[in-house]
């Protein structure tokens, strides 16, 4: 009875090695020929990706913002977050007199 439960412990064993010995080969060769571009992509991991991979996915520059001018009628001036959204020479203007100015832009545009 101990030399049955022997084998039968021993088969078991053995069958367990063989398991964990493929499995093992099988993880080694997925990751040299990744590493070594066999056209296996890495598998998607959870979280931020890295720097590298973002690089990659980037199209191109960035489309920027159109300038904002202005709101003063004729002034050609660019507006400044610091000043306001007016210019540099229409800073010490009043808000409200600024803010007519935006609302006839408004009125006229929707006019249109």
């Amino acid at each position: 009875m101990a030399t049955d439960i022997r084998s039968l412990v021993e088969e078991f064993v053995n069958q367990v090695v063989g398991a964990v010995e493929a499995d093992s080969v099988r993880r080694v060769q997925q990751a040299v020929t990744a590493a070594f571009g066999g056209g296996a992509v890495a598998p998607r991991r959870r979280g931020r990706p890295p720097r590298a991979a973002v690089a990659a996915v980037s199209a191109g520059p960035a489309k920027r913002r159109p300038k904002q001018l202005c709101p003063v009628p004729g002034c050609t001036g660019v507006a400044a977050p610091v000043f306001g959204m007016v210019c540099a020479k229409h800073k010490d203007m009043p808000k409200a007199k600024i803010k007519e100015f935006r609302a006839a832009r408004r009125a006229a545009k929707s006019g249109k």
